[in-house]
């Protein structure tokens, strides 16, 4: 299981039809927000569609806030995950 969860109801492509895709998630243990543009590096978003992002990542900022200021017990069964979590960078060309 990742430490990820993702805005389900986020369904938002690139406008020119090429399927490109974003993505909004929280880390479940620390609260860092995700935003990851798939198979890509850029998208093209209408106007509603990039309102509907910033929505996701508003409330999704508000659940990592949520879950930053609950500390994490790690247990023998599960230990406390790596505290840094890198974003991946833009891909490489």
């Amino acid at each position: 299981m990742g430490v990820y969860s993702s805005d389900l109801d986020l369904n938002v492509s690139d406008v020119t039809g090429n399927g490109r895709e974003v993505e909004v998630g929280v880390n479940m243990v620390n609260g860092n927000v995700r935003l990851s543009i798939l198979w890509t590096d850029e998208i093209l978003l209408s106007p509603d569609d990039a309102e509907r992002v910033a929505r996701s990542l508003v409330e999704t900022a508000a659940r990592g806030r949520r879950i930053a200021a609950v500390p994490y017990v790690s247990t023998p069964e599960a230990p406390a995950p790596e505290a840094a979590d890198p974003l991946p960078g833009p891909a490489e060309s």
